[in-house]
Order: C-alpha cells, then sequence, then structure tokens
C-alpha cells in the first residue's frame, strides 16, 4: 500500500498541510518541525504525490480526463463531445490543457489514472460517471490526488462533482405522464450499478408509487451497455410482457432502439422519453422526445470547480447541480 501524506502528517504529530509545506521547503515552518517530518518521510518511505509537488509549484496546467467505454462512439453518444466542450471552454479561459485518455473497463481506467499521477503528467483528474463501489474514486481519494466526478459520488461530501437532480427529472417526467393519462409506464435503463441509473430510476419508482401506480418487475428492463442494440434487446424484452403506455429511456441511445422496435411491430400510441438531448433526436421516427441534461454546462463546471480547487488549494463549494429540461418532440403526444 503507497503511504499517503495523512500517514506522515501523524507519525509526525503535525497537519497534511504542514508536511505539505515541508515537502515545498516553505519559510513559514521551523527547522525542528521540518527535521521531525522528513524523519517521518524517510521511516515511512514516503513519496511525495503529484500534491506535494504542485505545492512546491511544479504545475503541469494539464488536466487529465478519463472517458468510459462508452465514449469511444463519439459520433452516436454525443454527451461525452458536449461535456469535453464545455470543460475545454471553462480550461482555455483558465490557460489550462486538457488530455483524454479512453478506458475499456475499470481495471484500465485505474491503470490510466496511475499513469496520469505518477508521470506527473496532470494537475487534476476529472472522471465522467459515478459507480458504486468505485475504485477509481476510492484510489484517486486515498492517493489525495485532485479530481472531480461528473455525476453523483456515493460519499459526495468530501469530494467535487457536478451533476443534473436526476431523480427529481425522472419524478418530474413521471408526473408529466400521469397528467396526461399514462397508467402503465415503463422503465429501460442500462449500468445499475452507476449512481445515475440509480437516481433516475428511485425517481421514476417514487413518482409512480405518489400517485397509486404499482411498479411491477416486468415494467422495469436494466441492460448491460448505452447502445442502439441494447436498446432494441431491452424493449423486445419488455414487450415480452407488457405492452406500455410510456416508456421512460434512460439514455437517447437506447430510445432510438426502442422507437426502432415499435416502428418494425407497427406498436403506435406509445409515448417515448429519453435522456441527453441527442442532435440525433430529430432525425428519429418519429422525433424523440428527451431531457436535455445540459451536457456542455456539466463539463464546464466540472472544469471551473475543479480550476478553482488547483488554484485556491481550497474550496467553499464541494459540489453544482445543473438544471435539466423536457424537450417535447413527436414521440411524446
Amino acid at each position: 500500500m503507497k503511504v499517503t501524506i495523512k500517514e506522515v502528517a501523524k507519525e509526525a504529530n503535525v497537519s497534511p498541510s504542514t508536511v505539505s509545506r515541508v515537502i515545498s521547503d516553505s519559510s513559514q515552518i521551523s527547522e525542528e518541525t521540518k527535521e521531525r517530518v522528513r524523519e517521518a518521510i524517510k521511516k515511512l518511505k514516503y513519496k511525495p504525490n503529484a500534491i506535494a509537488r504542485s505545492l512546491a509549484n511544479n504545475k503541469s496546467r494539464i488536466l487529465g480526463v478519463v472517458l468510459p467505454n462508452e465514449a469511444q462512439d463519439l459520433i452516436t453518444n454525443t454527451f461525452f463531445i458536449q461535456a469535453m466542450k464545455g470543460m475545454s471552454q471553462y480550461a482555455q479561459n483558465k490557460r489550462y490543457y486538457i488530455t483524454y485518455a479512453f478506458s475499456e473497463d475499470e481495471k484500465t481506467e485505474l491503470e490510466y489514472i496511475n499513469n496520469f499521477i505518477t508521470s506527473n503528467l496532470v494537475d487534476g483528474i476529472c472522471l465522467l460517471r459515478a459507480r458504486t463501489n468505485d475504485e477509481s474514486i476510492k484510489y484517486l481519494n486515498d492517493t489525495e490526488f485532485p479530481f472531480v466526478v461528473i455525476g453523483r459520488p456515493e460519499e459526495s461530501e468530501e469530494l467535487l462533482w457536478v451533476d443534473n437532480d436526476n431523480f427529481q427529472a425522472t419524478y418530474n417526467l413521471v408526473n408529466e405522464l400521469i397528467k396526461k393519462g399514462n397508467k402503465n409506464i415503463a422503465f429501460l435503463g442500462a449500468k445499475k450499478e452507476w449512481n445515475v441509473t440509480k437516481d433516475r430510476f428511485k425517481g421514476f419508482k417514487v413518482a409512480c408509487e405518489i400517485n397509486g401506480i404499482s411498479i411491477q418487475d416486468k415494467n422495469v428492463v436494466m441492460m448491460n451497455d448505452f447502445n442502439e442494440k441494447e436498446g432494441i434487446n431491452g424493449t423486445i424484452k419488455l414487450l415480452e410482457n407488457i405492452t406500455p403506455t410510456a416508456i421512460i429511456v434512460e439514455d437517447d441511445i437506447l430510445a432510438f432502439g426502442t422507437l426502432k422496435v415499435l416502428k418494425e411491430r407497427n406498436i403506435k400510441n406509445v409515448e417515448v422519453v429519453g435522456f441527453n438531448n441527442n442532435p440525433l433526436d430529430e432525425f428519429q421516427t418519429p422525433s424523440l422526445s428527451s431531457v436535455d441534461i445540459n451536457a456542455a454546462e456539466l463539463g464546464y463546471y466540472a472544469a471551473k470547480i475543479l480550476i478553482d480547487f488547483l488554484e485556491n488549494n481550497q474550496s467553499t463549494i464541494n459540489h453544482y447541480i445543473i438544471d435539466s429540461k423536457l424537450i417535447k418532440r413527436e414521440s411524446f403526444k
């Protein structure tokens, strides 16, 4: 296990910030304290991490962004393009640069993060999703490396993060559908270990319960990935048991598959609403209604909160909640 700055501070009976100042040879620290900290560093064989190096003014002014496997298809999955655009806009204003890495899975994601940190290439890292028991978040937190998450982390109080209120957005959407007379509503999602999926499904479930609608297992289908093929397979699975009057689909790309199945089977009068407001929504048949999560704004504020932290080494704000809006098209009759 890598020794952390907190362990050095405990050994030397000082604060972590004092250890950082000793590493940067601050004149504000007494020689007696410096010697005690240096002895603790030597005893524990501590190697200063990127935070310590940045405190010594050795900054790269580069942010590392780790993209999940779903971002590989940037043409279809435009959420990541928009998020990166927003990050780049704020970073450029502050004269920071961004480097990107595409991960295949959680293991390679950790490898990229470790490479970013040990190479001293970046000053901070941005993750574009949050999982249950997220090993990347745990690793970054344990190594005390500055990072921000687009998505709500499980332990959110001490971390930097940016997200929509996904619970409220889905809750409001269900209420709109119910007001229009829908009582047989289905939910098609993916990546059930992601916190965004949990929040959206919880909003769906609570809104149905409050309105006296019982949600059964057959009304909910969870797939493995966010892509059109999974949307097709998920919709086929859903239709084996029910013909809903409305389907809330967690992502527009999944919803593209849903619309295809409904069209092929000539099933009409089923309202379909997705999330992300993909530019391709208007070209679907029918055109897809979607909750616009303002992905560019998510990226913009993710870069802002991380850079603010890097510049000030402290922050009174640890998260931003970005507004979302339902965009109604033909699939919302």
